[in-house]
């Protein structure tokens, strides 16, 4: 071998390993360090009995078509839902100011213009706008003109649909529990997934059920289609409006007034603990939902008060939830109730809300938490006198008086409505969190219009890897120019002695 040969060797062996090591540092950190600059979005989620806010952040880079959201920041609006406000100009606005202004502390003030906010309102303004749909309007109108006075890119204020809020809160649950399939940044996968769902939702004015499912829906009305990460998922989804938690008790007692009348002033309540007494105004109380209307009757004074006196009595109270729900009329193959279409639930489900917390306090009661003694624990919860409940829950009367007639409730709604049996009930899973965050349905809501927002491109610069790794980068970096160095002087003395000779 010339020496000319051998003395090029060593530096083309530099200039490889140089080369190497930047890759080696390069691709990696492409996949695994998070981009420096996130984008941020804020969903106001306005439910019938209160509104609350979450900001969502994710990565300038999206994975394919939709970005990886997280929750950065939350608040709870003080006050009553939006819809609550009909009839009060100003005041759903207003209600609003202590948590926008929060947003406005804790997303960076660089992003602010560039931070898309969105109001989704569900079932508390679907009933508002059912029964006075110009007060909803106003309503909407007041809290948007709200919003823009804000330096974010508000999107709008919009009433969601039943199919919409089921949907999104499925979305929510499964991303959450990372069972959609992710991807890397440089096309590694980042999660497989696991397999979706199904999520069960009990708000203040609705309930919601959606899974996925490859049989052929028999109505559209329950039937909705959503792509992420590339995928289509095809769902069954519906939502009960009125078979909401604060409705359902509504509509309880709006039941038991009209079958025992109000002659004597008072009526008998089998789901309240026995001896356990209170009065409401039938006008405000109870009559002031169009979920009640059906049981109003001409003769109600609706100025008048009503006095309610629990009987704690399991069996009628479990007969009088069951009025409330209509198992005879279905024109297709299947029905949940009320003349609704739905295949058979089938697979894991995650129950969260109203479902989680009513759970919880029955759990607390009677230490029952197998889904399959859900009557048995109904049963306990109604037997029991309001000192007995206060006492071991620590929670005041107005939440308590209430257990029994939800317990029997979700205990009806899941196994005749719903359709779930001893074999399937315990595929349930009662959760207030998901992965570390909050479950409902705006996380799906953000997630899905993501996918709809200006994609941010990424410089070469903030592919260079920051910290220790930097420090690599820069060593490999001399390498490489020593190597280059070294070449170029090889060359130079192997052309010098060429001319020599």
């Amino acid at each position: 071998m010339s020496l000319r040969y051998a003395q090029t060797i060593p530096a083309f062996a530099l200039l490889l390993l140089a080369l190497i090591g930047i890759l080696l540092l390069v691709l990696p950190t492409r996949e695994l360090e998070k981009p420096p600059e996130y984008e941020y979005g804020i969903v106001l989620d306005a439910g019938s009995s209160h509104t609350s806010m979450y900001i969502y952040k994710w990565p300038a880079d999206k994975q394919n078509g939709t970005g990886i959201v997280t929750q950065h920041d939350e608040c709870d609006v003080k006050g009553p839902g939006i819809s609550s406000y009909a009839g009060v100009p100003g005041g759903a606005a207003k209600s609003l100011e202590e948590c926008l202004q929060k947003a406005v502390q804790s997303v960076p003030k660089a992003r602010h213009s560039k931070t898309p906010l969105y109001l989704g309102a569900t079932a508390g303004m679907r009933l508002l706008e059912k029964s006075d749909a110009s007060e909803s309007q106003r309503v909407l109108k007041e809290v948007g003109a709200k919003l823009k006075s804000y330096p974010f890119s508000f999107k709008g204020s919009a009433v969601l649909s039943g199919q919409e809020e089921g949907a999104y809160g499925w979305v929510t649950v499964n991303y959450l529990l990372e069972n959609f399939a992710k991807y890397g940044f440089v096309g590694r996968w980042l999660n497989p997934g696991k397999g979706a769902i199904g999520a069960l939702d009990l708000g203040g004015a609705s309930t919601q059920i959606t899974f996925q499912t490859d049989v052929k829906a028999e109505s559209t009305d329950t039937s909705m289609s959503l792509t992420l990460y590339g995928q289509n998922y095809q769902l069954y989804t519906h939502s009960f409006l009125c078979y909401g938690q604060d409705q359902f008790l509504r509509r309880l007692l709006a039941h038991l007034i009209k079958t025992q009348g109000l002659s004597s002033g008072s009526v008998s309540h089998p789901c309240y603990p026995r001896n356990f007494t209170t009065s409401m105004i039938l006008g405000k109380d109870v009559f002031s939902s169009s979920c009640t209307e059906e049981y109003k009757t001409k003769d109600i004074d609706l100025q008048k008060s009503v006095t309610l006196v629990g009987t704690g009595h399991p069996q009628n109270c479990l007969a009088a939830v069951q009025k409330l729900f209509s198992f005879d009329k279905c024109d297709f193959s299947k029905c949940s109730f009320d003349g609704i279409y739905q295949p058979a639930a089938s697979g894991k489900f995650m129950a969260f809300s109203a479902f989680y917390f009513s759970s919880s306090y029955v759990n607390a009661l009677t230490n029952i938490s197998d889904p399959r003694r859900m009557k048995e624990a109904s049963q306990r919860v109604c037997s029991m006198s309001i000192t007995q409940m206060t006492a071991i829950t620590k929670q005041p009367e107005k939440y308590m008086k209430n257990v029994c007639a939800i317990a029997n409730f979700i205990q009806v709604l899941l196994t005749q409505g719903y359709g779930f049996n001893n074999s399937t009930l315990p595929m349930i899973s009662f959760e207030k969190k998901a992965g570390g965050a909050s479950v409902g349905w705006s996380l799906g809501y953000m997630l899905s219009l993501t996918s709809h927002l200006p994609k941010e491109s990424v410089s070469v610069l903030k592919a260079i890897p920051s910290g220790p790794w930097s420090g690599l980068l820069i060593i490999f970096a001399a390498l490489l120019l020593m190597a280059l160095v070294q070449l170029v002087v090889v060359c130079r003395k192997a052309r010098a002695k060429m001319e020599l000779v």
